[in-house]
């Protein structure tokens, strides 16, 4: 079997776990999988082999990385080795960046006090704000 490191070529996976996006090949594979994670614009598997020059978008979470592959490894090195895998372009970073800021700014959709159980008091406004809510 030849290694992916000689070819240039190594799976899309084992890609994403050595450029340290997903802590484990699992998880990297199962978001392959799921359609998290695209080269050149298209869905693949996670047997897909990239090489240098690809174009991947990869989403974690509410943020989508493009990033250019710069570089192959099938094992997973240092971070800072990692960093040099990939080059994520500059939209890439800006709309992240973008979102981040809306996302702290968004006020929180629900916002817990620890207060302990709630009093009679708390039941009651509860109570009626169930009600309220079935009537109207």
């Amino acid at each position: 079997m030849e290694s992916g490191d000689s070819a240039g070529k190594v799976r899309v996976d084992k890609w994403l776990w050595a450029a340290r996006f997903f802590k484990t090949r699992s998880l990297a594979a199962d978001a392959v999988e799921g359609g998290k994670v695209h080269v050149n614009g298209a869905r693949v598997k996670p047997a897909k082999a990239v090489q240098a020059g690809d174009e991947l978008r990869v989403r974690l979470g509410p943020y989508e990385h493009v990033v250019v592959v710069r570089g192959v490894s099938e094992r997973r090195g240092p971070a800072a080795v990692a960093q040099t895998l990939y080059e994520e372009t500059a939209e890439s970073r800006e709309a992240r960046e973008r979102l981040s800021a809306q996302l702290k700014m968004a006020p929180a959709a629900f916002v817990y006090e620890d207060r302990g159980r709630p009093t009679k008091k708390d039941r009651r406004d509860l109570s009626r704000f169930i009600d309220e809510k079935r009537r109207g």
